[in-house]
């Protein structure tokens, strides 16, 4: 696992309240099933933000399709590490 995608889950792990959850690419993240409530999708987007600044880029969790359960980034963790990903290598 990336160091990246290992400090994402780690953040996504700590919003969680059940000690029991185990953080993966298919763990959801919005709707049914989802370990986060909304204020905390907004906490896990302002750590994101800021893990972003430390990397020297700015990430956007604000697009369209941001909050789109079929399309969103923030629908799996997985999808949510590929986007961030995406945002990194985009800005290099």
């Amino acid at each position: 696992m990336s160091d990246i995608k290992a400090q994402i889950f780690e953040i996504i792990a700590d919003l969680v309240e059940a000690d029991d959850v185990v953080i993966s690419d298919d763990t959801a993240l919005l709707g049914d099933g989802s370990v986060l409530d909304s204020m905390k999708v907004v906490t896990l987007c302002i750590a994101l933000e800021d893990m972003a600044a430390d990397l020297d880029f700015d990430f956007d969790w604000t697009s369209d399709a941001a909050m789109s359960r079929s399309r969103s980034m923030f629908r799996t963790a997985g999808a949510l590490v590929a986007e961030f990903l995406n945002q990194q290598q985009a800005a290099a």
